[in-house]
């Protein structure tokens, strides 16, 4: 009997053989059919093979959200190479780092990363092969040496290239994802595993009756950087659907508005702070974004937030993973019908990281790592087990063996679990605020917090203190003509009265400031505002 491998390359049989016309489009510059498009991945593997690139050989992109990632995303793994995406928010030093790490021996580089690169150019011995990609006109004079242009790269190859079978466990993909201490760390995945991803993750999505679901007929443009775990996977999902695709490059508000308007965009994920970005945009240009639907991920969806997004008509709800996890876990999909109001009840349970998709063993565990209770009230560390998660970290034994436990992939995040399987996330381990003993979730607070007049955006961490040991400090960013700190502590009391957060709330301080350090995805940087905060109260 033949075999039938779980590769990459097999996604595209459905969307060739029912949806060969349907478009994928970079911002207002290109528009292409399935069909071209997978003739451009084969012109890519046979400029690999021209280059004399072998399977195993590690290839990596600097670019903007394009035609171009998506078709890296789909030509280097399907060549056996491994797919690098690189972080472009981190430091030259993050990024010269890692690049050295992953062994990467081709940097495919959009002209608008060229000074990174120039500034590092000495460090990365192993680069061996570089191409500019670039967007209509010339590259910039640079003393970098390239051996071509992206697209007369392709251009250049007579034919396209056979992608043979081969082993479903071959690495795919490697990036690299930052912690509160040292070097960053490469996470990476295998053809079966983002197979599994893509199918379990495709069942989930598609699953609804109503609302907070995808299907063939939607129109997707990704809003989280095509770096960061496979734009959480999605792109590949769409691709087995043949759906319309439009890939807006670098973000700018009013872009992603035209996009959303003109190509009748229906589907997006985002961080909260893109998401509300775009809400405010299109509410100062009186765009509707009533067909649109957004999954928010990367830290906790404010009520707030959603119900501003939904009274816009926007359906929003969260999702929950890991760049360990590839990365969806959770989605906060409820049984609606469109017409059904949101109820409170249905407003908290799309804010929360949702209820875990097909395949994925999820579990709520305290320091014992004993099954906690699912209850609602019982919190612990969570922890999962699916058949695409990360295996470990590139050639870091030791963070690789704290990773797992018993089979189960250690999250780090704190949460309880209701008995209709929702997961809230109350806190990252590393966060928690512990006052005389007991914990007080810092996400809980900024979640209520968020709900106050003139708060724009609000961090809670947890301080040294000389009686309590730590208590909580609230960062915010406010209008002052709008926020009173006696509202804000009047809600905290009353949240404290109704048992939603520990008394010990109560101790909260507040303070005024004019930024909150976030992460290169755009999560708040806790560790550095511990650091800048950390004064004793």
């Amino acid at each position: 009997m033949t075999s039938y491998p779980l590769l990459l390359k097999h996604l595209w049989h459905t969307p060739l053989a029912n949806a060969a016309d349907q478009e994928i489009i970079y911002r207002d510059q290109l528009r292409m059919s399935y069909r071209q498009v997978y003739a451009r991945i084969g012109l890519f593997g046979a400029a690999l093979a021209a280059y004399g690139m072998q399977q195993n050989d590690v290839i990596a992109i600097m670019d903007h959200d394009s035609h171009r990632y998506l078709e890296s995303y789909f030509a280097i793994p399907m060549f056996g190479a491994t797919l690098m995406t690189v972080n472009t928010k981190l430091t030259p030093a993050q990024i010269a780092y890692t690049l050295n790490h992953s062994r990467a021996s081709m940097l495919l580089v959009h002209a608008d990363f060229i000074p990174v690169i120039e500034s590092i150019h000495a460090e990365l011995s192993g680069i061996q092969k570089y191409i500019v990609l670039v967007d209509g006109t010339p590259a910039p004079h640079t003393d970098l040496q390239f051996d071509d242009e992206y697209e007369r790269w392709l251009a250049d190859q007579s034919s396209g290239f056979d992608f043979s079978d081969f082993d479903e466990n071959t690495r795919a993909t490697t990036f690299y994802t930052t912690g509160t201490t040292g070097n960053p760390k490469g996470v990476y995945y295998t053809h079966r595993q983002l197979m599994l991803h893509t199918l379990a993750a495709g069942v989930a999505l598609t699953a609804p009756a109503a609302r907070q679901r995808l299907h063939a007929e939607d129109v997707y443009m990704p809003l989280t950087p095509m770096f960061h775990v496979h734009a959480w996977g999605i792109p590949y999902i769409v691709t087995l659907l043949g759906m319309k695709q439009v890939y807006p490059g670098r973000y700018a508000p009013d872009l992603l508005l035209r996009l959303i308007a003109e190509e009748k965009v229906t589907f997006s994920h985002c961080v909260p702070t893109l998401l509300k970005m775009v809400l405010n945009a299109a509410q100062s240009a009186a765009v509707k974004l009533h067909d649109w639907k957004v999954v928010v991920g990367g830290s906790a969806l404010p009520q707030v937030l959603a119900r501003q997004a939904m009274e816009m008509g926007v359906d929003c709800f969260s999702g929950y993973g890991l760049s360990e996890t590839a990365p969806i876990l959770t989605l906060a999909q409820v049984k609606t019908s469109a017409s059904d109001s949101v109820t409170d009840d249905t407003m908290v349970k799309l804010c929360c990281a949702g209820r875990a998709i097909p395949l994925v063993d999820l579990q709520i565990v305290d320091e014992t790592m004993q099954l906690q209770a699912r209850d609602g009230h019982r919190s612990g560390e969570i922890v999962v087990r699916a058949p695409w998660l990360t295996q470990g970290y590139l050639d870091n034994a030791e963070a690789s063996a704290a990773l797992w436990h018993n089979d189960y992939l250690r999250t780090q995040d704190i949460g309880t679990l209701d008995p209709g399987g929702y997961l809230s996330i109350t806190d990252r381990l590393k966060d928690v605020i512990k006052v005389a003993g007991e914990w007080v979730s810092s996400l809980e607070l900024e979640n209520i917090l968020t709900q106050i007049a003139g708060v724009k955006e609000v961090a809670v961490i947890g301080v040294p203190d000389k009686r309590w040991g730590e208590c909580p400090l609230a960062l915010l960013i406010v209008d002052n003509n709008l926020y009173k700190e006696s509202a804000a502590q009047a809600q905290v009391r009353l949240s404290v009265e109704r048992g939603s957060i520990s008394k010990h709330a109560l101790l909260t301080k507040f303070k005024q400031v004019e930024n909150i350090t976030r992460t290169s995805v755009g999560k708040v940087d806790k560790k550095i505002l511990r650091a800048e905060h950390a004064t004793a109260q």
